[in-house]
């Protein structure tokens, strides 16, 4: 599945990157999210050319979406409802991926039966060279391109409409509350060829992120540890947007549109991270003075 709202200076490398895989989609539904570019002309001429390629269009009100952007894909889960299949798979307008990236996930997959969603790792432009994203980590799958099992997909109820976005992280959490393992590969690799770092909207982003994590219910000290990390980042997309992001949420006491189950969940696992990470300093000293006595002795 794959929603594009006006990608097309980046849509056709994103398909003839999935044309090239060694394992090609039996379906690939591409919804046009209200684009008012050439984004439709282009899915509708890969269209006619190959027959696994779905073209839908979906109407809105102008301007960029997080939660359309999810109706855009669940439209797209509609049509993939009539097809038999073991896998389904997102993938973002604006991305390229190597050769063998899903042929990769699927043999992980047949390997693990306890992973629910699998991806890799971003990989953005800084300096004309493509890195890996500071904040990439094993543990969070991106939404750019990931595969998850049909039972995992059904048992979450599919990616959830939200207002701030997160539908990744918010399929993790659910994921994982059902009993299934997520896991994002460093060795594959997706490139992002859009950079949110470096955009106009970059304070704007950070902010809608704070907001996010409110209305996810995410743990305060963690909240507090986690824009700490990010107050290295260009000033546009520093922690400290990102914390006043969050903090509003108290101020206009807005409701969450997460289970309470949910809350608990993740504050559950945020917690255990923050005393995690709170224990590795004494750990340190530990072994400092376990080290200086053996020397002594």
């Amino acid at each position: 599945m794959t929603a594009a709202h006006n990608e097309q200076a980046i849509i056709g490398n994103t398909i003839e990157s999935v044309l090239s895989q060694s394992v090609q989609p039996v379906r690939w539904v591409i919804v046009s999210d209200s684009s008012t570019d050439d984004t439709d002309q282009i899915i509708q001429r890969y269209a006619k050319s190959y027959p696994c390629i779905s073209y839908l269009r979906i109407d809105r009100e102008p301007g960029r979406s997080f939660a359309s952007k999810v109706i855009a894909l669940r439209l797209a889960e509609s049509v993939l409802k009539k097809e038999r299949f073991t896998l389904v798979g997102n993938i973002d307008a604006d991305v390229t991926l190597e050769p063998c990236f899903f042929e990769s996930l699927i043999d992980r997959l047949d390997v693990d039966h306890a992973l629910g969603i699998a991806g890799g790792f971003v990989y953005e432009a800084i300096d004309g060279k493509y890195i890996s994203r500071p904040l990439n980590s094993e543990q969070s799958v991106p939404h750019a391109a990931q595969l998850v099992r049909r039972e995992c997909y059904e048992s979450i109820g599919g990616y959830c409409v939200l207002k701030y976005g997160g539908e990744d992280w918010h399929a993790s959490v659910s994921a994982n509350m059902k009993g299934w393992r997520v896991r994002a590969f460093p060795d594959l690799k997706i490139f992002h060829h859009r950079t949110s770092l470096h955009s106009g909207r970059a304070v704007r982003n950070a902010f809608r992120a704070g907001r996010m994590d409110y209305s996810f219910g995410s743990y305060g000290p963690f909240e507090v540890l986690k824009c700490l990390r990010r107050m290295p980042e260009a000033y546009f997309t520093g922690g400290f947007v990102r914390m006043i992001g969050f903090l509003s949420g108290y101020v206009f006491a807005e409701e969450r549109p997460v289970s309470k189950e949910f809350m608990r969940f993740l504050r559950n696992e945020q917690r255990h991270r923050v005393v995690s990470f709170m224990k590795r300093p004494f750990r340190r000293l530990v072994r400092i003075a376990d080290s200086g006595t053996q020397v002594q002795g």
